[in-house]
């Protein structure tokens, strides 16, 4: 789930830079592209959380003996781990790319 949520963000962004090449510099463009862009974020942030409460509920049903399925409740924790990270690496990139925009000489 993680991957296919980080191949939609690699997918939406190269759209993004295709949209922005060939179309002329307009606001609305750029507008649109920055909607979608920051839509996808969302969308990150919210799946990721889903997936910690899910991870968090199956965790407390096995330590309250409402469920056995301890195998179940350990993966689906670390499939929370594993997409908060990807989440904070993707933050990390687009922080750097954001720095070396504004470090740029114009």
């Amino acid at each position: 789930m993680t991957v296919d949520l980080s191949s939609a963000m690699l997918d939406s962004i190269r759209q993004s830079v295709i949209q922005k090449n060939d179309d002329p510099k307009t606001e609305a463009a750029s507008a649109d592209i920055a909607g979608g862009f920051a839509d996808l974020l969302k969308q990150a942030v919210r799946g990721t959380d889903a997936q910690q409460h899910h991870a968090d509920d199956l965790v407390t049903a096995v330590e309250t003996g409402a469920s056995d399925d301890l195998v179940g409740a350990m993966l689906a924790s670390q499939q929370a781990s594993l997409s908060f990270s990807t989440m904070v690496q993707v933050r990390n990139k687009v922080m750097s790319a954001f720095d070396d925009i504004i470090k740029m000489q114009v």
